[in-house]
């Protein structure tokens, strides 16, 4: 049987019947055949379930298919695990810069490089760690197994936290040690989470290829699994964004209740994620997994490499009598997956730019007049993302698509480019804070700050924002959908990795982010990523006109898989945009 026979059977639904001996308008697509009327959809009948031509493919509308229920569970767990992560670690900078006689309030009184410093290894740990957790949900346990272990451990590491913070039991020795093993083993959680849910996420979805479809008001349109994918990710990062919206509820508690309240409604709140899991434990599509999957891609890579990196060589149909454990189509999969790390290199100077949230913004809103906490205004980055997600899915991609594909590496270089215009603000809103009484350049030593409002850092979370759903949100798509079938997670853990080095270079500029300094920072930060962007888009740019045939790679790959899915993830694709 071929390929298009085994793609599931579309629901084709007939827009009107056709009436014996009499006329009837149907949407403007009149259709004389003898005495009868055809409606649009009788019309197009045929083509429904087809793969389109390339002239349908260039001039048709290109729509999403409905959305898999199963990946609103696991868009919950995410949202779960979000709240939890980001409602915890908002009040963190407070937390270890300053001492319960500051304003405002700390614990741990370990100043500002301290603070900062520290801050960017917990997030270098955070994602550090997805690399082994991916390596055991593709080797041993699959993604579902790994993600509920893995919250487990994440509960305990909220607990430690929560408990060496109430002021009536600890001190600052007790409260540092249990800050430092609860960084610890959260950090180690969120990697075996985070390399997993949004793999998980995009395995709901049914992988095929576009194909012809008519809407109820008789348009031919072309259901397109790439929008799908960007779709499910958009949807991913909007509950991670409503989640977040967690540091509204916490540093609100930790100002006038302690940081004990704070901690504890993420602790609380967490939950809600293994409510989702258990209850979708018999509706996930779980992918097998793969027999040593991870060693024979290295091996496969390294056989490329030892003659010249000529994939050619680690082909069975080229060298059968070395009995490679694979086929050319693995191999073809393994070179795309080097290809798509490759674009993952520029991506550190990105997440420094992104980190500056915590470690930059967040001491800047302290030296400036606070009607609002100063680490309050990270919501304001979540809350600008919930609202131009929608924006951007609904209204900006698809005019953009009428006129020109709007493809990842377009996309992830916009990306670079606001988040140095959010640089650059902060930059020129630290000058002015420098020029502003009473304290001028070292702000901090004023009680409430200089006589600059807080609410102006406002722009420079707006355009984070929009940086990441430009940048961050693609790269996870482009994680997901170059990866080979059953090695999602890791190659998904290859690109959070990145962000461990962000936060690395995060770590070595800290001797350097303090005040009268702060105007430098931002401005060689916004300079750095200028230029990181640009070189982004001269050595990838070419790598668009590959992404249909890379795209082939994945239909290919994951069709008989696609046929075994359970009945609950193929839903009637009869709403479309």
């Amino acid at each position: 049987m071929s390929n298009q026979e085994k793609l599931p059977q579309i629901d084709n639904t007939i827009e009107g019947d056709v009436k014996n001996g009499s006329l009837e308008k149907v949407s403007g697509n009149d259709e004389l055949v003898g005495s009868e009327m055809m409606s649009a959809s009788d019309i197009h009948s045929g083509d429904e379930g087809r793969e389109p031509t390339e002239h349908e493919t260039a001039t048709l509308r290109h729509v999403s298919e409905e959305i898999p229920w199963s990946c609103w569970l696991v868009a919950l767990v995410e949202l779960a695990e979000r709240f939890s992560y980001y409602g915890l670690s908002t009040p963190f900078q407070n937390y270890m810069q300053f001492t319960p006689d500051h304003k405002p309030a700390g614990m741990l009184g370990l100043a500002h490089q301290g603070a900062t410093a520290l801050s960017y290894f917990f997030q270098f740990w955070c994602y550090v760690t997805p690399i082994l957790g991916g390596w055991v949900s593709d080797t041993y346990w699959g993604k579902y197994k790994t993600i509920c272990v893995f919250c487990g451990i994440y509960i305990v590491g909220i607990l430690i936290l929560f408990v060496t913070s109430i002021p009536s039991i600890t001190s600052k020795a007790t409260a540092t040690g249990g800050y430092i093993a609860s960084i610890i083993i959260i950090g180690l959680a969120t990697g075996g989470v985070k390399s997993n849910v949004s793999p998980l996420i995009a395995d709901q979805i049914p992988k095929k290829k576009p194909y012809i479809k008519t809407t109820k008001k008789g348009e031919q349109v072309i259901v397109d699994p790439n929008i799908t994918v960007q779709n499910v990710f958009m949807l991913f990062y909007f509950c991670i964004n409503l989640g977040s919206l967690s540091v509204i509820a916490t540093t609100e508690l930790e100002a006038h209740v302690g940081f004990w309240a704070a901690y504890l409604l993420p602790f609380c709140f967490f939950f809600v994620a293994v409510v989702a899991l258990a209850l979708g434990r018999n509706v996930y599509v779980k992918i097998p997994i793969g027999d040593k999957i991870v060693n024979k891609t290295f091996k496969c890579a390294w056989t490329s490499l030892v003659n010249g990196f000529k994939f050619e060589s680690a082909k069975p149909s080229v060298h059968p009598e070395k009995s490679f454990p694979w086929d050319d189509h693995f191999v073809e999969e393994v070179k795309r997956t080097i290809y798509a790390c490759k674009v993952f290199i520029f991506y550190p100077v990105y997440w420094v730019v992104y980190g500056s949230m915590l470690g930059l913004l967040t001491p800047q809103g302290a030296g400036m007049t606070q009607t609002m906490p100063n680490d309050f205004l990270q919501a304001f980055d979540s809350i600008a993302i919930m609202v131009f997600i929608p924006i951007f899915e609904r209204l900006l991609y698809p005019f953009i698509r009428r006129y020109t594909p709007f493809k990842p590496i377009t996309k992830i270089f916009w990306g670079f480019m606001f988040g140095s215009g959010s640089m650059l603000y902060a930059a020129v809103l630290q000058h002015y804070i420098y020029k502003t009484g009473p304290c001028y350049d070292q702000p901090l030593n004023c009680e409430n700050g200089n006589h600059i409002n807080i609410g102006l850092q406002t722009p420079a979370y707006v355009l984070i924002a929009i940086s990441e759903i430009l940048a961050s949100i693609t790269g996870l798509e482009y994680a997901y959908t170059k990866a080979p079938v059953q090695m999602k997670s890791l190659v998904m853990a290859m690109f959070l990795l990145t962000n461990a080095f962000g936060s690395a270079i995060g770590i070595a500029l800290s001797s350097v982010s303090v005040d009268p300094k702060m105007v430098w920072t931002f401005s060689g930060l916004c300079v750095s990523c200028f230029i990181g962007g640009l070189l982004f888009w001269f050595f990838f740019r070419h790598y668009n006109e590959r992404e249909d045939e890379w795209n082939n790679l994945e239909y290919e790959a994951q069709l008989d898989e696609a046929i075994l899915r359970p009945v609950t993830s193929l839903t009637s694709h009869k709403s479309l945009a």
